[in-house]
């Protein structure tokens, strides 16, 4: 049996200060989903996820679980760590996604970028968990997102 094509993607659960998650309708799959996308080459997953989400909504975030230690030696850049990662199904080939926690830097009004996405939105915990459009599995991650955050990192810097 013939290997499916596997592509490294990253995405961002984008906590605000009322502890609503911003997720985007992805014209393509017609699907809401955090927003993000495929790592490029030579680009670190902390980068493409920067460069995502301003593509797709317009926004600057700070990712959260930085885990610093002295930079001695060898290193170069410390980078975030996902709070979680899957495997999954686009169709025609899969996504292995590393997911970030994220939190909005300032207080930047959404720029829809209509050729990627249908629309983006802030949900309430309680929204996401009524909605028959938001799929079980991203409710899930939203739900071990706000299980994750600490109220220390919510408020604006």
């Amino acid at each position: 049996m013939a290997k499916r094509k596997l592509e490294l993607v990253v995405a961002g659960l984008i906590i605000d200060e009322s502890k609503r998650a911003l997720l985007v309708k992805h014209k393509k799959l017609n699907k809401w989903l955090p927003p993000g996308g495929h790592i490029k080459e030579n680009e670190t997953p902390d980068d493409a996820l920067h460069r995502e989400i301003r593509e797709e909504v317009g926004i600057e975030v700070e990712l959260l679980n930085v885990v610093k230690i002295p930079e001695r030696g060898n290193i170069k850049r410390q980078l975030a760590v996902p709070f979680y990662v899957n495997v999954h199904s686009v169709g025609d080939h899969d996504h292995c996604c590393f997911y970030y926690l994220c939190r909005p830097r300032g207080k930047s009004e959404l720029k829809v970028n209509e050729s990627e996405i249908e629309a983006a939105r802030w949900f309430s915990k309680e929204e996401i968990e009524k909605s028959r459009e938001i799929g079980e599995d991203v409710k899930n991650l939203v739900a071990l997102a706000l299980e994750f955050i600490k109220p220390q990192q919510l408020p604006f810097p």
